[in-house]
């Protein structure tokens, strides 16, 4: 199923838990897609708490062709929206950051 080397791309693999996450599906999804043959999967742990590690492309396919590709499209625009959120909130707490201290670069150059 799987092109050779697809599982070492950067991106390109995906654990149970983030799908939870990002896509709002449970775990029994995720294993009914595995018994279904529709999904592949390898095992892994991190300080001894399994996971599940599978492929987003394949994931993404089987999510829109149980939940209908308007869900994907859904929950996919919902994570991009609370990232630009997230960086533009960040990008302004640095902007205020940058502004207090051109004033007070400005101050010190008008004493010189």
């Amino acid at each position: 199923m799987a092109e050779y080397g697809e599982w070492i791309h950067k991106g390109a693999t995906i654990s149970d838990v983030t799908a939870k996450k990002e896509y709002g599906v449970s775990r029994n999804f995720i294993i009914e897609g595995i018994e279904a043959g529709k999904l592949e999967y390898r095992e892994g742990s991190v300080w001894g708490n399994p996971y599940l590690r599978l492929l987003r492309k394949q994931l993404e396919e089987y999510i829109s062709d149980r939940l209908g590709k308007n869900y994907l499209a859904m929950v996919k625009n919902e994570a991009e929206f609370k990232m630009v959120k997230k960086e533009i909130s960040e990008l302004k707490k640095k902007l205020m950051v940058l502004e207090v201290r051109k004033a007070q670069l400005e101050g010190f150059l008008k004493k010189l």
